[in-house]
């Protein structure tokens, strides 16, 4: 469905490879450099260490970002394994926690406060498709507040295993998958974080 040019458009980036956060922080970056507001709600991430957190001050007063998750990598899958490797440190994971879903809430609650009193030109709710696949909200909160969002603001949508209703409501979907990468996971300042 095509809308006029005052209307907020819907994109989501889902999908097992990388880049979903990558992409949506692109716009933020042509929305900063057209003087446009963004504000970045970073759901299931708390690590203040990558460079979309550590470049907040820098880019005042056009960009904000805001992180709602618990430390600690949250176990998704079926699987037995509670750990995994990156740059050869063991990682554990851990199961979903109910203060996960009260951050998450919390996250999508500040999200609504927010976007009425700022009213941005980019909206990123960076994870939440994941989020809502983790229980962590429901799918039709989430539903909800799109269509509370002000008509002038776009938004985008990030995260692995986008539910279907996600899908369905936004405007544009891109999914990113992994046609080549190394066997061993990378992890590269300034690149991967």
């Amino acid at each position: 469905m095509l809308k006029d040019n005052f209307m907020g458009y819907i994109y989501l980036y889902t999908g097992n490879g990388p880049g979903k956060t990558t992409n949506a922080l692109g716009l933020a970056l042509r929305c900063v450099g057209h003087k446009k507001k963004v504000i970045i709600i970073q759901f299931m991430k708390w690590w203040k260490k990558i460079g979309e957190y550590k470049i907040k001050d820098r880019l005042k007063p056009y960009y904000e970002i805001y992180q709602f998750g618990v430390p600690g990598w949250i176990k998704l899958s079926k699987t037995k394994r509670r750990t995994f490797k990156i740059d050869g440190k063991t990682i554990k994971v851990r199961d979903v926690k109910e203060l996960d879903k009260i951050r998450a809430e919390e996250g999508l609650e500040f999200a609504r406060k927010i976007v009425k009193e700022k009213k941005p030109h980019l909206l990123v709710l960076d994870e939440i498709n994941l989020a809502v696949h983790a229980g962590l909200l429901d799918v039709k909160k989430v539903l909800e507040f799109l269509d509370e969002i002000p008509k002038e603001t776009h938004v985008v949508l990030t995260g692995r295993y986008a539910p279907k209703e996600l899908i369905d409501r936004a405007d544009f979907v891109n999914v990113i998958e992994v046609v080549k990468m190394p066997d061993k996971l990378v992890t590269t300042k300034g690149i991967q974080y």
